[in-house]
């Protein structure tokens, strides 16, 4: 292991193993769907000109469950998992519960309330089994502690990942978008969840969310060179949801395992930094699903009506490619998420620093096609989601 009790040789092989067995998975997932004709056939809302099969989620479950099971065989690993806690075990149980959903509406088309339901029932599998709220830390005075009891522990994990799990799905609407976005969340709380475990000495608490985004981290590598445009497979609602049940399990996982006794009661980003590193790192899609609600809710519409209106349409319709496109949405997310995670890991002024520069680098990207004259035409990306 290296530093204090933080076991990032085994951690990065955790990575590898879930990029390389992800990548390797893919292609045969790709050619089973289209020698059985599973391909998203096109769409008048969508860019792609070749139907594609769809299903990715599966090679990307296939390698989360191999990733985990080597974890569990690492011995510097193995007290992130039961019996010292059962958190790994309720992802896995999660992740399958959402896999089935999501192959099952790739494949057919499942309603909105069936959908719906089924989510539910994979984050409350999940809350059961161990993934919930305990504590919430309010900036308030000195700091305000929230004790959960266990029910409005598991409601609010489980109304938490289905946020999460729609929110992610609502993002994925353009090639490369939903994996890079999940790689980049992911890689922000392991960064967090790394600095728990070197201040606290390996606290046992930090291992479930470090191997959960380990994993993430890696499947999303693993899958986005299918991925990224032009996309030779989509992840369909399988991988999306996917992603989003991952980053909620290690979100929950994450909040509340800090050890406030570490910082100064002035010092209210750090003493807050869970909740604010687990809101920055999915403030997009978070952000781009409530908007979408909002805004088809006041034409009339059901918020999972389809519509070109979400945050990667706006900046096509700007000018940008659709790679440019990804590539200026990944530098946003990584702007807020590592921003916020820096307040953690480096001292104030250098965090501030670090997060004005990544800010403004973004910004100055976005607004490359307004300084070139340039003023795409409306185009509406395809998607698994809505």
């Amino acid at each position: 292991m290296t530093g204090a009790g933080v076991p990032l040789r085994e951690l990065g092989l955790v990575l590898l193993v879930a990029a390389a067995i992800t990548y390797l998975a893919t292609g045969p997932v790709r050619s089973l769907l289209v020698r059985t004709g599973r391909v998203a056939e096109i769409r008048k809302r969508d860019v792609h000109t070749q139907p594609t099969p769809s299903v990715g989620g599966l090679a990307m479950f296939t390698g989360f469950v191999c990733a985990v099971f080597l974890a569990q065989q690492l011995p510097a690993l193995t007290r992130g998992f039961a019996p010292i806690t059962p958190e790994m075990t309720a992802v896995l149980a999660g992740a399958f519960a959402i896999v089935v959903v999501g192959i099952v509406d790739d494949l057919y088309e499942l309603g909105a309330l069936t959908k719906l339901l089924g989510q539910f029932l994979a984050a409350i599998v999940m809350s059961v089994m161990g993934i919930s709220f305990t504590v919430f830390f309010l900036p308030f005075g000195e700091g305000t502690t929230l004790i959960l009891d266990q029910v409005q522990g598991m409601a609010l994990g489980a109304i938490f990942t289905v946020l999460l799990v729609n929110a992610v799905n609502f993002v994925d609407g353009i090639d490369g978008l939903a994996a890079g976005v999940g790689m980049i969340a992911g890689s922000a709380i392991l960064v967090f969840s790394l600095t728990v475990l070197h201040e606290q000495g390996g606290a046992v608490s930090a291992y479930p969310p470090a191997i959960i985004c380990a994993a993430l981290v890696g499947i999303c590598a693993g899958f986005l060179p299918h991925n990224f445009e032009p996309a030779r497979i989509f992840m369909g609602d399988s991988g999306a949801m996917l992603i989003g049940l991952l980053l909620a399990a290690a979100s929950i996982s994450a909040s509340g395992k800090i050890n406030m006794s570490l910082y100064g009661t002035a010092d209210l980003v750090a003493l807050v930094s869970p909740i604010i590193v687990v809101l920055a790192a999915i403030a997009l899609p978070v952000v781009d699903l409530l908007w979408a609600v909002v805004r088809r809710t006041a034409r009339g519409q059901s918020p999972f009506a389809a519509d070109s209106g979400h945050i990667h349409h706006r900046l096509l319709r700007l000018g940008h490619t659709h790679r440019r496109t990804v590539v200026v949405l990944y530098l946003w997310v990584a702007a807020v998420a590592f921003g916020a995670v820096s307040f953690s890991v480096v001292p104030t002024r250098a965090a501030v620093l670090f997060t004005l520069v990544l800010l403004l680098a973004a910004f100055l990207l976005t607004l490359v096609p307004l300084r070139a004259g340039k003023i795409g035409p409306t185009r509406i990306s395809r998607g698994s989601a809505q």
